[in-house]
């Protein structure tokens, strides 16, 4: 995945699938804009400061090695058209439609099943009837609640919803109001207008701008089978839209955090399974300890000798604070051993790092104090680590770096 490949000399976006809403052109060329340099100057100085600055000057061009994660939600709505234009025009090389499916088992692009009441303007819309759970103010110290979902409605009545940033107010009282809660860090500035998509258009819109593709089959909010759709049958359709729209399995890298899912593509498709990626959630059980070999639930040579040749864990299970020092953990050390080939996510979701980095950064929080551990970390995971990919928010900073160190 770590190809460099040439600017394209236009990326222009067919707007067939987008009929009455079409998607903002896309720039002739890539941009990294300001950002990159802004957290450079932020670096301690050092070689790999140096390094960076040296770059400054650099054409970019588009690497697989930086994915847009949902497109760049650091500003735009995810899991819309506008939001993956900008990831490819800051050169990533891979972009990510995270897969559900709606009540009429329509394919669609959104983080989960379940999310329509902080990604959507559903509950201020005739469709609030829908939701499974209604929008419930506020009330004392009880949050105010909601939840709506794609398996709720009929691909029709999705498209006629208006994304927005990913939030939620809890304090509020009304539902309009609970369409706010915007993260200070992030913006509302692109929101407006902003285009979903069912996972054929996504195919559609990323093979035009030339970038490749890496889809998730999120975990079903329903039981399943739902309505006489089996797991199985959810996992091939997803395959079915990429034999459909002429892709070669080469330029696919399908995710699942369900291991059955990651198998049957391997069993079932072989040719899209070799690039199969388990999304890995060890985190989630207790006792797991990310630098302890005991605790972990997967053997790493058993899951590589049943055909899994990517494993995706967040960032801060591959690395670990050793004597002042960000270094790989014992996580990264054994999988690496076992053959397998690592992605990780997701860089520049944490906000501002002056308080340690969050969850992201929490296995080397003590060594966290600004925005400059973004690319410190970024620098761990390439040259130490040697991860194939990086998701990120923002993909302008992960394609200049990947730029500048000829990944």
């Amino acid at each position: 995945m770590r190809l460099a490949l040439p600017a394209a000399a236009a990326l222009l976006v067919s707007t067939a699938a987008f009929a009455g809403n079409p998607p903002v052109a896309a720039d002739a060329g890539l941009s990294y804009g300001p950002r990159p340099a802004y957290l450079i100057s932020k670096l301690p100085e050092g070689a790999l400061k140096d390094k960076l600055q040296s770059c400054l000057g650099q054409t970019p061009q588009r690497t697989d090695f930086s994915i847009g994660h949902r497109g760049a939600p650091l500003m735009f709505p995810e899991h819309t058209a506008e939001s993956n234009i900008a990831a490819a025009q800051m050169g990533a090389g891979i972009l990510e439609c995270d897969v559900t499916f709606t009540k009429d088992l329509e394919l669609v692009c959104r983080h989960a099943q379940n999310d329509l009441h902080t990604t959507t303007n559903i509950l201020t819309t005739d469709l609030a009837g829908t939701c499974v759970t209604p929008f419930t103010p506020a009330d004392g110290e009880t949050p105010a609640a909601a939840e709506c979902r794609t398996s709720e409605i009929t691909l029709a009545e999705f498209r006629s919803l208006q994304p927005k940033m990913d939030s939620a107010d809890t304090t509020a009282l009304t539902a309009e109001a609970y369409q706010g809660g915007t993260a200070g860090w992030r913006s509302t500035l692109f929101a407006g207008d902003a285009t979903s998509m069912t996972h054929a258009e996504s195919i559609e819109l990323f093979k035009s701008l030339g970038a490749k593709f890496t889809p998730e089959l999120k975990s079903p909010a329903v039981e399943m089978p739902f309505n006489g759709f089996s797991q199985a049958d959810y996992a091939q359709k997803l395959i079915d839209e990429y034999r459909s729209a002429g892709i070669p399995a080469s330029d696919v890298w399908a995710q699942s955090f369900n291991l059955d899912d990651v198998l049957y593509w391997i069993e079932n498709e072989p040719e899209f399974g070799k690039q199969a990626v388990f999304l890995d959630a060890s985190y989630d059980l207790e006792g797991f300890d990310h630098n302890n070999p005991a605790t972990f639930p997967h053997d790493f040579a058993a899951l590589h000798a049943k055909g899994v040749n990517y494993i995706a864990p967040p960032m801060w299970m591959l690395v670990t604070a050793e004597n002042g020092k960000t270094v790989p953990s014992a996580y990264a050390k054994e999988a690496k051993a076992a053959g397998l080939k690592l992605i990780t996510w997701t860089l520049e979701r944490s906000g501002p790092l002056a308080t340690g980095g969050g969850w992201y950064f929490q296995s080397v929080s003590d060594l966290t104090a600004d925005d400059s551990m973004y690319y410190q970390l970024l620098d761990v995971l390439a040259q130490d680590v040697g991860v194939e990919g990086v998701f990120s928010d923002w993909p302008a900073t992960t394609t200049f770096y990947a730029n500048c160190m000829g990944l």
